[in-house]
This record gives C-alpha cells, sequence and structure tokens, in this order.
C-alpha cells in the first residue's frame, strides 16, 4: 500500500518492544509503516534476567520475540541507530541513517543509570548495572579481581551484587539510606533482608555516604566514606538509582514532569496530539514507574488510543514479589503504612529470618500493604486482599500467621471479577470465567484462550483454582483425569499397578487406558509409578519412551540444551581426592561449576556425547548418580552436629548418610529433600524440607511436609524425641504413604494441605497405623532399598544404552550452537530465519543414518548439510504399520536444538512431540505448534528402505517464528 503513512517508535526496549506487539495485535501493521528505532545493537531483551547473562547464559536467551516477528509484520526494525532530535514542526525524528517523517510517535526511551559525581569514579570505578554491554564491562573488569562493591542497595543494587557473586568475586553493597531497600521496605524489613544477605557471606554497610573513590593500597581502588572509614575493592558498580531518558523530549519543547519525564495525560499522550510517551521514560500525574508492569500498562493504553479506541491508564500498582540473592522479598501497596491512622501486624521469624508486616486501615476494614522477606508464600493472598478491598478476616493476623496456626487462605470463589488472576498478561477473574462460558472447559484450552498462566507461571495454581471452582459453580463435575488417555488419578494408577501387577505402560493402556499412544503427561507419570512399585532401571528399553529428557539422559536439561551433572555427595560429606576429581573434570570438559543450597556440587554445559565420558570419571573416582534429574531422593543436608560443633548434641552427619543411602533412588510424585540438624540452631534448615530431623538431648524431632520452592511451607512437628530405628520406620511409611496418595508432581506440601484431617490423621495412619498397612508400607519401602543400583553404573556397563547418549546419530561433530563455558564469551554465528539451517539439495531421498540408530517410541538426531533432523520412530501396532517421522531439531521458543529429545504420543488424535523445555506441542505431520499456530517447524518426507532411513525435502516453506 502507498498510502501507509509512519508510525514511530522510539526505543527498543521491553517497553517498546511490548509497544511493537500491541500495535500487531490492533492490526496497526497493516495501516501504517511501523520503524522501531534501538539505539543498542542488541534485539529487545528481557532486563529483569540480566543475571542469567552473567552466568553464562546467551543474550539470544534473554530477547523477548520470536524470530521473524519484525518481518513477518513489516516493521523496520533499526538496531545500533539512536535518534539525535525530534522536529516537532515538520513531524521528523533524526537518525544517523536519516531523517523519517512520522504521523504518530511513540517515545519509550525508559532510564538510565544515575551515577552521583563522586571524584574518581572512572573506568573499573565508574561502571553501572543496566545494559548487556555493561554486563559485559563489568565481566571484563572483574578479570583478575578478588573483590567488588556495589553502591546502592536497591533492588537493582542486589541484582548486581548478585551477578558480581556469579563471577566469583567477594562482594560489598553501600548504601546511603539506613536500610536495604529504602523503597520497598520499612525499617524492621530492611534489617531482616540484611541479616539475611550478610549470612552469605556479602558485606553490608548502610548509612554510608561515599565521598571519593582513590587508588588503593592492596586492591585497585578504596572506597572513602563521610564517616572517614575505608574499603578497599576492585571494581565499583553504581546503582544508586535511575533518572528518565527525556532528553529528546526536553530538546524539542514537550512538557516534563516535576521529577523529570515526559508528560503525558490518561491516555498516555503528550502535550503534542502526535506523540505519546509510555515507561519510565514518562510523567504521569508526576509520578514516574520505575517498574515494568507499568510501562506494559502504558504500552496496551497508547495502542489502543492510536487505534482509535477508549482507553485510560489510572496509575500502576507498584507492589513486587522477587527473589533477591536467593531471599524472598515482597512488596504490597502502602508497605510503609504511610495512610494516616493506619495500623499494623507484625511477624518476626528469628530462627528462620522471616519478617512479616500487615497494614490495615484506620477503620480496620481494609488491607492496605505488607512487606514480606524470607518467605512470599503470603504474597498472593494478601496482593488480593489489597487490589479488590476484601475485607480482612476478625483477627487480621491471621494473614501474616505461619501456616497451620490459625494462617488465613482466601477461597478463589471470595475473589471478584475484578481480580487480576495472570499479572503478565492482565487476565482477571471475570475474562476466565467469561472464557468458561464460551467453551473452555479444560484447563488447556483456557490457557490458550485467555493466555493465563503462559508467562511466568507464577498463578498457575490460582488458575487452577479459579477454574474448578467456575466449572463446579455451572453444575459441571470437574474431570481429575489424568489426561485424555487415562480417566483416573495418579493415585488410582498407582493402585491398578500395585494390585494387578502391570509392569509396562502397554499393558496398563491396553488393560485400563482409552486407546492411543500416550502424552507428555500420561507417560512420565506412569513411568514414574512403574519405578516407584518396581524399582526397575528408567534406562531399560520398555521405559524409555516414558521419561522426560532429564530422566532418558540421567542429567538436567538447561535452557540452552545442554545438561548438568550432579553425582552424589550424601550428607554433604566429601573427601579432598573426591573434591580434586569434580574439579578436574569440570575443567576438562568445560563446565561451569556451582555449589547448590543441598550441599552438592553442579557442572553445567554439558552435551550429551560428554556425558558417559564424564560420569565413567566419575564412577571410577567412586561417585555415584545423585539422582539429581529425577522426581526422587534429591539430598539429605546435614550440619556438623556433634563431630565438629560445640552446641551439637547427636550425630547429625551419620544420621544424613543413613537417611540418604537408605532412600536414594526412591521415586515419588515430585522430588524429595531432606535435612538433618544436630541441634536447635538448625543450621541444615530441616524444617523446610520434605522430610527435616532435628536433634534433642533425647534423639530426633521429625518434621514433615515442608518446601521451598513456588510454594515455600514450613514442615511441622509430627513426632518428639524418637530413637533412630523408630525415626527410620516413620519416615519409611510417610514416604511410602506419599507415593500411593500423591497426585501427580504434587509436593509432599501441597499434599499435606489436601489431606482430610490434616497432620492428626497422618500421624494416625503413620505412628498409630489406623488403617492396619504399616507394615505392608515398610515391606515396600525395605523392597525398593534391596533393589538399588546406580542408574549411571548400569548405563555404562551396557553397550546398546550407551548408543542414546550421541548428539548426532550420523555424525561425531557436537551441537555447533552450543558454547562451552570457556567459549561463551564469544559471538555465536546468527541461525536462519527459518529458526533452523535449510536441508539442499534435490528434491529426492537422501539417506541419513541405519535403521538401528532409531529408538522405537522415541526420538533421535541426525545431521544433514548442516540441517538438524529429529527422526522418531512408532513401531507398528495392531491397528497401524510403523511410522518415521522428520522434523527440525530447534525449539523456536527456547531457541535451543531440543526437540529429538522430546516425548512423542498422541493429543485430539493428532500425533505430536512435546518440547522439553517449555512442553509446546508440535505436529509431527506438518510441524505445525498447537498452542500458537503461527509457529511451525520444518519437516521432511521420512522412511525406511534397506534398512537405511532416508528423508526427502518438501516443497520449502519457511518456519514462522
Amino acid at each position: 500500500m502507498t498510502d501507509k503513512t509512519n508510525l514511530i517508535i522510539i526505543g527498543n526496549g521491553m517497553v517498546g518492544h511490548y509497544c511493537a506487539e500491541q500495535l500487531v495485535g490492533h492490526g496497526l501493521h497493516e495501516s501504517h509503516h511501523i520503524h522501531v528505532f534501538g539505539a543498542e545493537r542488541h534485539v529487545a531483551y528481557d532486563r529483569v534476567h540480566l543475571t542469567e547473562y552473567m552466568t553464562g547464559q546467551d543474550a539470544l536467551s534473554l530477547r523477548l520475540h520470536r524470530e521473524g516477528f519484525h518481518e513477518t509484520h513489516g516493521i523496520a526494525l533499526h538496531l545500533g541507530v539512536a535518534v539525535t532530535a525530534i522536529d516537532r514542526e515538520a513531524c521528523l525524528v533524526r537518525t544517523a541513517e536519516g531523517d523519517f517523517p512520522y504521523e504518530t510517535l511513540v517515545i519509550a526511551t525508559g532510564s538510565f543509570p544515575f551515577v552521583p559525581a563522586v571524584p574518581g569514579n572512572a573506568g573499573t570505578a565508574g561502571l553501572v548495572y543496566r545494559t548487556l554491554d555493561d554486563l559485559d564491562a563489568i565481566r571484563e573488569a572483574s578479570q583478575g579481581a578478588r573483590h567488588g562493591v556495589v553502591i546502592g542497595g536497591g533492588l537493582l543494587g542486589l541484582e548486581a551484587a548478585n551477578a558480581i557473586r556469579s563471577l566469583g568475586l567477594d562482594v560489598a553493597v553501600v548504601e546511603f539510606a539506613p536500610r536495604l531497600m529504602p523503597v520497598q521496605l520499612d525499617e524492621d524489613g530492611g534489617r531482616a533482608l540484611r541479616h539475611r544477605i550478610e549470612r552469605m557471606g556479602i558485606d553490608v554497610r548502610v548509612a554510608h555516604a561515599t565521598q571519593a573513590i582513590e587508588p588503593g593500597e592492596t586492591l585497585r581502588h578504596k572506597l572513602v566514606f563521610a564517616d572517614g572509614s575505608t574499603l578497599e575493592t576492585d571494581l565499583v558498580v553504581f546503582s544508586a538509582g535511575i533518572r528518565p531518558n527525556d532528553g529528546l523530549a526536553r530538546e524539542c519543547g514537550l512538557a516534563i514532569g516535576p521529577r523529570g519525564g515526559i508528560a503525558v495525560d490518561d491516555r498516555c499522550c503528550t502535550v503534542d496530539p502526535h506523540i505519546f510517551a509510555i515507561g519510565e521514560c514518562a510523567s504521569w500525574q508526576a509520578r514516574v514507574f520505575g517498574l515494568v508492569a507499568p510501562g506494559y500498562t502504558m504500552a496496551r493504553t497508547a495502542a489502543a488510543v492510536i487505534a482509535g479506541e477508549e482507553a485510560v491508564f489510572s496509575g500502576a500498582d507498584m507492589s513486587t514479589k522477587l527473589k533477591l540473592l536467593g531471599v524472598d522479598v515482597g512488596s504490597i501497596g502502602d508497605a510503609q503504612g504511610a495512610e494516616p491512622g493506619s495500623t499494623s501486624y507484625r511477624f518476626v521469624g528469628e530462627a528462620e529470618g522471616a519478617y512479616r508486616r500487615l497494614v490495615i486501615s484506620a477503620d480496620g476494614k481494609r488491607v492496605t500493604g505488607a512487606v514480606l522477606v524470607g518467605d512470599n508464600s503470603y504474597y498472593d493472598t494478601i496482593l488480593q486482599f489489597v487490589q479488590n478491598a476484601i475485607r480482612p478476616p476478625a483477627d487480621p493476623a491471621a494473614l501474616i500467621l505461619p501456616r497451620g496456626e490459625g494462617a488465613a487462605l482466601l477461597g478463589s470463589d471470595s475473589l471478584p471479577d475484578t481480580a487480576t488472576i495472570c499479572s503478565c498478561h492482565n487476565v482477571t477473574k471475570g475474562a476466565i470465567s467469561a472464557a468458561i462460558d464460551g467453551g473452555c472447559l479444560d484447563l488447556a484450552a483456557l490457557k490458550a484462550q485467555t493466555r493465563a498462566a503462559t508467562g511466568c507461571g507464577g498463578c498457575v495454581g490460582l488458575l487452577k483454582s479459579v477454574f474448578e471452582t467456575e466449572i463446579s459453580a455451572r453444575g459441571i463435575e470437574v474431570d481429575h483425569s489424568l489426561c485424555e488417555h487415562f480417566s483416573h488419578t495418579r493415585q488410582e494408577l498407582y493402585a491398578l499397578v500395585r494390585v494387578h501387577d502391570i509392569r509396562t505402560f502397554d499393558a496398563l493402556m491396553e488393560r485400563y487406558g482409552n486407546g492411543g499412544l500416550g502424552c507428555d503427561i500420561c507417560k512420565p507419570t506412569v513411568g514414574s509409578i512403574m519405578a516407584s512399585a518396581w524399582n526397575r532401571p528408567i534406562t531399560d528399553p520398555a521405559y524409555i519412551p516414558l521419561q522426560d529428557t532429564n530422566d532418558t539422559f540421567m542429567a538436567n536439561m538447561q535452557k540452552n540444551g545442554t545438561y548438568s551433572v550432579m553425582p552424589r555427595i550424601a550428607g554433604g560429606e566429601i573427601t579432598p581426592d573426591k573434591l580434586i576429581v569434580l574439579g578436574q573434570v569440570g575443567k576438562k570438559y568445560g563446565l561451569y561449576t556451582k555449589i547448590t543450597g543441598g550441599q552438592r556440587i553442579d557442572l553445567f554445559g554439558a552435551q550429551i556425547h560428554q556425558l558417559p565420558d564424564i560420569w565413567a570419571e566419575l564412577i571410577d573416582a567412586g561417585f555415584e548418580t545423585g539422582h539429581a534429574y529425577g522426581k526422587s531422593t534429591r539430598t539429605v543436608k546435614s550440619c556438623v552436629g556433634s563431630t565438629w560443633c560445640r552446641y551439637g548434641v547427636q550425630d547429625s552427619v551419620g544420621q544424613a548418610l543413613d537417611l540418604e543411602n537408605r532412600y536414594k533412588g526412591l521415586r515419588s510424585p515430585h522430588k524429595l529433600k531432606f535435612a538433618v540438624s544436630g541441634c536447635t540452631r538448625e543450621c541444615a534448615e530441616a524444617q523446610s524440607k520434605d522430610v527435616g530431623v532435628i536433634a534433642t538431648e533425647n534423639g530426633w524431632n521429625l518434621y514433615v511436609c515442608g518446601n521451598g520452592g513456588m510454594r515455600p511451607r514450613h514442615a511441622e512437628l509430627f513426632a518428639t524425641d524418637l530413637d533412630s530405628a523408630t525415626l527410620v520406620r516413620y519416615i519409611d511409611r510417610f514416604l511410602m504413604f506419599y507415593i500411593r496418595t500423591a497426585d501427580k508432581l504434587q509436593r509432599t506440601s501441597v499434599w499435606r494441605e489436601t489431606l482430610e484431617g490434616g497432620l492428626d490423621y497422618l500421624r494416625d495412619v503413620i505412628i498409630r497405623d489406623s488403617l492396619g498397612i504399616a507394615d505392608e508400607l515398610e515391606r515396600q519401602m525395605q523392597s525398593v532399598v534391596d533393589s538399588y543400583q546406580c542408574e549411571w553404573r548400569d548405563a555404562l556397563s551396557d553397550r546398546d544404552k550407551l548408543k542414546r547418549f550421541r548428539t548426532f546419530v550420523n555424525d561425531a561433530r557436537p551441537d555447533p550452537d552450543v558454547r562451552t563455558e570457556a567459549e561463551r564469551d564469544q559471538v555465536r554465528p546468527a541461525r536462519n530465519a527459518s529458526g533452523g539451517s535449510v536441508c539442499s539439495g534435490p528434491h529426492d531421498w537422501q539417506t541419513l543414518c541405519e535403521e538401528t540408530d532409531l529408538v522405537p517410541g522415541s526420538g533421535v538426531v541426525a545431521w544433514w548439510e548442516g540441517a538438524q533432523v529429529a527422526l522418531f520412530q512408532l513401531p507398528a501396532t495392531k491397528d497401524m504399520p510403523a511410522r518415521i517421522f522428520a522434523i527440525d531439531n530447534h525449539d523456536p521458543f527456547s531457541k535451543a536444538n531440543v526437540i529429538g529429545r522430546g516425548i512423542v504420543g498422541d493429543l485430539k488424535g493428532e500425533i505430536v512431540v512435546a518440547s522439553p523445555l517449555y512442553k509446546q506441542h508440535f505436529r509431527l505431520r506438518d510441524g505445525m505448534c498447537l498452542e500458537d499456530e503461527r509457529v511451525s517447524l520444518r519437516v521432511w518426507d521420512a522412511r525406511i528402505a534397506g534398512g537405511r532411513v532416508q528423508i526427502r525435502a518438501r516443497e520449502p516453506v519457511l518456519a514462522q517464528v
């Protein structure tokens, strides 16, 4: 079209890119030429997760848009091109590429870091933490450094401290205010956060004003503070706040807010009707919003107004929930209690370093704010009370009490229709109800239509609760079937497997299933049930097609398609010789190494073909598999107890070793974590574990059903002063009862909340044997213990099993898109526009590999002229001959080459493969993504001829990504 006019966005950050998406959503790319100018050389990326870039993740893994977004919608993206001026009279923006006219202009230039005028703040004494280039500069400055300082103890300052610490440097945080996070936290909250961070070995100095930075005596620099004290360091990162990037607006005469920022009205429009401003560069009612969520709201408003719709921006909720340096921090509403007459309730848990403050209005009818440090499991409930003006309970303190002590929980039926369920995509309860009325009668359809729970995933539990409540309210029975293939719950399937001695997935499907191949829900669930019931190796050929990639390759897949290796270090006890071996292996294979919270050492970045070699060296050194990849017993954390500690009253290390060696390899509905503390000082943090044991003068106290996951929950005291034999007996019964009765992927904490009768009922079953099954539970556990075998040792002794561990079945090369730790700073070659390499050549049959290279019911990957081709073979059945499919191995959502490691199955009659990372499903017949029909993968015709696997190119159709 020649009559299109220009619509220009200045700024390609998170908000600028989101605005482009919103403009496309309104169809404005069809009526306008959209230009996006970004001063940075990078595509739009996620600044919220910058720290991941410092730990070795590729910059591409942070990008926000799918490949081809701009090309598909005709958007001109100008990277590394700064707008130097705005000519409002001529309606032009000026750049180094020339002048560009506009009809509508959106300014989304964000903010810039404020660096105080401290003498000496140059070079490695004047770094900032804002962009990818900034992080590259910090990484370069860290070479040969031992110590780093962050000036600023706010949100970004603590993120920067975490990034520096990830580089192996000692870290100090210097804050001018008397507490950390002074904007979000009150005095007590700041103190609690400081104590938790200091326990990690980070030096925190509050109420310190930096007067100058001078050359150091032992390190590169010396900070001189107003009180006369000093601190030496090798690099200094300033994170002392941000300022609106409003320079272009000032120069062209747009109105500026009293505290900076481009003044906008309720439509996000400036004083010039052709110009809008959104995000951190905008000032609405004299307020500048320093979070991304308000920027997204502004972008939605501006896009709607530009499209001719009615929309207003009415402010934004500045509540935040995040994890800083591993510590949960939450701030909701009027967290400081600034509203006149407000009153507060406080909970302080000194033992675990928890602090919670609840702010109530003067009339006692509203919850107005909250501060949370150390446990964000209360956040969602309190946020709903604040956002929806829900009247607090008679005792408001119940909202912040520990779970199980009168704590108040908000049922989804109590939420108004205006309650926000998914903040990522602004989905309300009313929108969910409307979607259900429109025919979304299963959770998957609801997610696809509303996009709820498809962002960060933090609202999955609340969405499920709202969905089931709404379905029940309409008189529709909630379907608790495992999936379309089994009209049974996990508990029912476990009972059927045990009672009828069923040993294979096919036998279970034939007898109790609804037909079909199975899917990525039922296959891993049944695989876990089989492992729990019969404890056969998961590497047996019959079980391979059932396993997620982690269990298949006995290692944890990471976001770039590589794996982490974590051998068992029972109880955290390790010899110097074994430590040396781990270091040698990490160095030899170029692996990133990290000590975990469970007292083990994790080695990141291994490719599939390296795993057997790595494990052969570890097995030879006396290690065994750590089951870090499975829904199984992970770790038993311990303190040094009476062996070394002057406070220890029992041998916590010995007890931890006994427990870990007893339960290692135990498969369960979800992962299991244990801890043993040698005294009530609780250094092993036993009360945050599924099974926690704390020593007393008279024996052991047993705690159960705690966890530190997405829904943190303290374990509850189950039994006291137990001798070791009784302790083990109760744990045997508890674990096996959980395995019998829990739902799929259900943590012990959630399982405990669903038990009618609660903890007393559990005590009746486990201690008093109210169901008469105690002996049976103990026998089942002993059978598992007696049949344990190291899965990696088993695999290494079987040549056929080792054939699975090949990056490509027909080529010895590694994945060219994966870099080692040593190579991470190098620039990776760009992929082509289709998201994968293109197989060239004539449209005739080409041989890839031998039929014996295939794995029935599962996938392998072959290399062919620059393309990675995932091959899936489905064995013949009584109703269907054997089939083979060939599809691009590149996952367009995760940007990793992992499709060949996904679970193959069928959904609603279509044969699909589920990506092992984010679980999108792709049809094998044509490559289309079921969750997003705009996305598809390239497919090839495939056949087996003369014992060889052959493929043939179809008419080339570039994938939309």
